[in-house]
């Protein structure tokens, strides 16, 4: 089994890697066809028809090329064919606070199940999951009693997305709240702007199974200087009227990326760090990292 693996994320990497090399070489054949693609035109009226034709199918190869180059082998090809399968556990010895909030993380996504830690390492967890068919495993830490640190881990090859958690607010303190829908949820996502944050967000959305159009639940991920404010409601139309009624569920918190690896939390070792926080860009507070400046 471990073998396999082994052999299944080297062969993963080289795809990956093949396909890399074959978009940068279609790049630069796509730039070469449009600083002549001026001159095609009067060239095809200047030829024969069986010049013509052999033109034209030499563009609809290239194309070809370019879409077969474009096709990434990413570790979301599956997405929207199977709904997620989620695993949500803690850190070790966790409080009561971190177990509720644990419970709380379960009712927020459909088709994912909830595991005491135990004295399981990563190890073990990861190896349950993939014998299990689970594609996300969520691991949720906490700093005496308040969860501070949320970890999403794809598998089986990544990636691994780190969050630290701040405002975290129970469902048990929103007042007024309504019972949680088993409904898949319509996701909203507001100011994910550059190439760091499309990975966010395609890391946060495929937790999601697609939903049905007149699914009544909805959840926000908004960043606001690079922090990633999370909100579940519900809606319903006032009759009558074309106006309609938000309702919270809760919970709440605050989410604020510092980390983004290539593999799985046990192939930490191996995976390529694809994004993290350093030192120094603490002292560039205006600098953003998830919205064009």
């Amino acid at each position: 089994m471990l073998r396999r693996q082994i052999r299944e994320r080297r062969e993963f990497i080289y795809r990956k890697s093949e396909q890399a090399r074959a978009r940068k070489t279609e790049a630069s054949k796509k730039k070469a066809r449009e600083d002549v693609g001026l001159h095609l035109e009067d060239k095809l009226h200047q030829t024969t028809y069986e010049e013509q034709e052999a033109a034209k199918l030499q563009v609809a190869e290239g194309a070809d090329k370019e879409l077969i180059a474009g096709s990434r082998d990413d570790e979301y090809r599956w997405a929207g064919v199977e709904d997620p399968k989620i695993l949500i556990t803690t850190s070790h010895s966790p409080s009561s606070k971190l177990k509720e909030f644990s419970k709380e993380l379960k009712l927020l996504f459909p088709n994912s199940q909830r595991i005491n830690r135990g004295d399981y390492d990563v190890k073990q967890l990861l190896e349950a999951c993939r014998a299990n068919e689970v594609t996300d495993l969520i691991v949720v830490h906490e700093r005496r009693g308040v969860p501070t640190q949320l970890v999403v881990s794809h598998l089986p090859f990544g990636p691994t997305a780190y969050f630290t958690l701040s405002n975290v607010i129970a469902r048990h303190e929103i007042p007024d709240r309504e019972k949680v829908s088993e409904a898949y949820p319509h996701l909203i996502f507001h100011k994910f702007e550059t190439k760091l944050a499309k990975r966010v967000m395609d890391i946060l959305k495929y937790l999601f199974p697609v939903p049905r159009p007149e699914s009544k639940r909805i959840m926000t991920f908004a960043n606001e200087q690079d922090f990633i404010s999370y909100r579940h409601h519900v809606y319903k139309k006032v009759p009558g009227s074309k106006d309609i009624e938000l309702s919270e569920i809760g919970p709440r918190f605050e989410m604020k990326l510092y980390k983004v690896m290539g593999g799985a939390l046990d192939q930490l070792d191996t995976a390529k760090t694809e994004w993290t926080v350093r030192p120094y860009m603490n002292t560039s507070y205006k600098r953003r990292f998830l919205t064009k400046e």
